[in-house]
């Protein structure tokens, strides 16, 4: 059998996990990373000199819902998977190499169906898109009180039977559920999904700072949109967010859009959380589109100047149009520098759900990784050593993909 070829890319901008960036290189081999190194770069395989491209571990988004159209909710367990699969390569285009698809609330029976169509996607990883490494299930075990765009009729509290019903029809793909830890069984229902492998975190949630207490102490270890969907953090009643923020075993999820989270609280926040930070996109079906009016699982949104809100109560945010290279870029105009922006889009959300070394560009990672110019505007994406995403040619006729030479997938 023979050996792989191996690609060296070579760049005087390499983001390194000690979160330095710095002339370097990376050598790819199938779908690996094979070594990382310093200049010069070694006589390996096929040379790709990049200039002064920054070249990144490619971004893991927690939290998404849709794009171009496309929702990952749905009926039928087919449908969702070509919109998963739809979803999953809009997300590439803007350097996401791994998702984690993400519901609303709905029917106990919808959610099945979603669930399992997910599954479908992340047992077969589509061609020229993202990776989907799974589902989450945000709702429908969350308050009623801080639901969001959530429909308060499709809620519920978390028994035994239902929390077993839909890990079973996700068929071990289940990554991430978000749930408020106030509600009656969930300090239950954390222990169960935990003890299957789930990631729990806290989120759209009424709980004050003992009961979001309680909940990690249960085994939740995340706190979903930091700031919104919870009771803010107060001097005299701290809430989830003061809960999360002096537990250093919590990851913080953030949507650095400028309008979940003003950038002065941005900010502050990043200095806060430090290491624990993750970027999200909370991304709806209206990602990548002009404004109008489109589906968010059962209902309808509005989406205004690129804002997305209730169609029925435009007061009420209800998810984004947001993208990665965005949020990094968000997270920069907010004062975290380029190398902590990146590892809250990469490194931190893959520690978030127990993927590491990915997330990371280091020898035996997968070979996820974006290119983005000076600008912060994606140049490439890679996913698993194969081109997702490569309008400029860089990669052509050295590896393969959607956008390589003909044949290459």
């Amino acid at each position: 059998m023979s050996t792989p070829p191996v690609a060296v890319l070579s760049t005087s901008r390499l983001a390194r996990p000690d979160r330095g960036v710095a002339a370097g290189w990376v050598a790819i081999r199938g779908g690996v990373i094979a070594d990382v190194g310093s200049p010069p770069p070694p006589a390996l395989g096929v040379l790709v000199e990049l200039g002064d491209l920054l070249v990144a571990a490619g971004f893991v988004d927690l939290h998404v819902h849709g794009a171009n159209g496309e929702q990952v909710n749905g009926g039928d367990p087919g449908e969702v998977a070509a919109a998963t699969v739809a979803v999953a390569a809009a997300h590439a285009a803007h350097g996401t190499t791994s998702l984690v698809a993400t519901t609303v609330s709905d029917d106990l029976d919808a959610l099945e169906a979603s669930l399992a169509g997910i599954s479908l996607v992340t047992n077969a990883p589509p061609a020229g898109a993202a990776r989907v490494i799974g589902s989450h299930l945000e709702g429908p075990w969350l308050a009623a009180a801080r639901c969001g765009a959530h429909d308060p009729g499709r809620l519920r509290h978390p028994d035994p039977a239902t929390v077993d019903r839909l890990l079973s029809a996700a068929a071990g793909t289940l990554r991430l559920v978000t749930l408020a830890p106030e509600l009656p069984g969930a300090l239950g229902a954390i222990r169960r999904l935990v003890g299957a492998g789930v990631v729990v975190a806290v989120g759209h949630t009424d709980a004050d700072l003992a009961a979001t207490r309680a909940g990690f102490a249960a085994g939740a270890s995340q706190l979903t949109h930091c700031f919104n969907a919870m009771a803010p953090l107060g001097h005299r009643r701290p809430g989830p967010v003061g809960a999360a923020l002096t537990d250093p075993t919590v990851s913080i999820e953030v949507i650095a859009d400028g309008v979940h989270v003003d950038p002065v609280v941005l900010g502050l926040l990043a200095r806060l959380a430090g290491d624990r930070l993750v970027a999200v996109t909370d991304a709806t079906a209206a990602c990548g589109l002009s404004d109008g009016r489109y589906r968010l699982g059962p209902g309808e949104v509005l989406v205004t100047d690129g804002a997305v809100r209730l169609a029925s109560d435009g007061t009420t945010l209800a998810g984004s149009t947001l993208t990665m290279e965005r949020a990094v870029a968000g997270l920069v105009a907010a004062g975290v520098s380029l190398a902590d922006a990146l590892h809250a889009a990469s490194a931190a959300p893959a520690d978030a759900i127990r993927a590491a070394p990915n997330g990371r560009v280091v020898a035996g990672a997968d070979a996820d990784l974006v290119v983005l110019d000076a600008d912060l505007g994606v140049r490439a994406t890679i996913v698993g050593g194969v081109v997702a995403h490569d309008p400029g040619g860089l990669f052509a006729g050295v590896l393969p993909g959607a956008d390589g030479p003909p044949g290459a997938q």
